[in-house]
């Protein structure tokens, strides 16, 4: 089957032209220096009244040099940060998260004020997960667990078919976080990502990180619904791999059975993502959340001693 190998630079070129930003005009703010910056004068030496004239009507044309040296209680207050700056920030922070150093955590969110992401930053970071090291060598080692297992007869045996293999569980990997985590979302306003919980009884927890995987927020209301971008992105991504997999392995029965059967594998990577800080604070002595469990249990003691103080 030759047309995996040609359907990946296919797919990822495609998945990068949609990420391609379009050209945009920025205008240039005009900066303007005051007689004040050059050389200084001696104290004694008086100023003549036309190089006063100037220096004031540069002060009142740049504002910003006279308020910068009011002390900080009289500083102008800074302009709020807007959702999409506030979005992007919180991106990095996600881009950062790694289980162990190695598996990324890039579509799980610690924060409970998360805002919702644009299209763009759904689509990018959807292409950030898709790229990483080891989404290709995750691939490498299905492929060699199917090769093993005698599966998928016919890719063949040998390096062809570990290629044959390799590539259509990587080009698997990509269709389904590619169009369940990047293009439904922004189609249906839908978040993708995990917003773990971090308190709560374990049993909460457990139902809750199974719960994910078929409820997710509305980007605009941020109310729970169906979760039909995960859903249909599994099955969209199965119908894609008929593409590249054998025969047998095809038709619409095993691309339904397929979808359901990664939609209910995607729930045991919810709860891994709910308890994995815990299992690291534990016995390794690392915090993934940089304090915000800490925040978030203390808030929720909080609210019970509240309720319990009004009966």
């Amino acid at each position: 089957m030759r047309l995996g190998f040609l359907l990946i630079p296919a797919t990822c070129l495609m998945y990068i032209t949609l990420l391609a930003p379009p050209n945009c005009m920025y205008a240039q703010g005009i900066s303007s220096s005051t007689a004040t910056a050059a050389t200084e004068e001696t104290p004694d030496a008086p100023r003549p009244q036309f190089e006063v004239a100037a220096v004031e009507s540069a002060q009142q044309q740049n504002p910003a040099t006279e308020s910068s040296s009011l002390p900080p209680a009289q500083q102008p207050a800074a302009a709020p940060q807007s959702q999409r700056e506030k979005a992007k920030e919180q991106m990095k922070e996600q881009e950062q998260q790694r289980v162990l150093g190695i598996v990324p955590s890039f579509n799980t969110s610690y924060r409970s004020d998360a805002v919702s992401l644009t299209a763009g930053q759904k689509m990018s970071l959807a292409f950030r997960s898709s790229i990483d090291p080891f989404t290709f060598a995750a691939a490498f080692l299905v492929a060699g667990y199917h090769e093993v297992e005698d599966d998928d007869t016919g890719f063949g045996w040998g390096i062809e078919g570990y290629g044959k293999r390799s590539g259509a569980a990587y080009l698997d990997a990509i269709d389904g976080t590619m169009i369940g985590n990047g293009i439904l979302p922004s189609i249906l306003h839908q978040d993708p990502r995990y917003f773990r919980m971090g308190h709560g009884t374990t049993t909460h927890r457990l139902l809750y990180a199974l719960a994910t995987n078929v409820i997710c927020k509305h980007d605009n209301t941020g109310k729970w619904e169906p979760n039909y971008s995960n859903v249909l992105g599994n099955i969209a991504s199965g119908g894609i791999s008929n593409l590249y997999y054998p025969s047998s392995n095809s038709g619409v029965g095993q691309t339904f059975t397929n979808g359901m059967i990664v939609t209910a594998e995607g729930g045991l990577g919810s709860i891994f993502q709910e308890f994995w800080p815990d299992i690291s604070r534990k016995f390794l002595h690392r915090d993934p959340t940089h304090g915000l469990d800490a925040e978030a249990r203390a808030a929720d003691k909080a609210e019970k001693e509240s309720r319990n103080s009004e009966k």
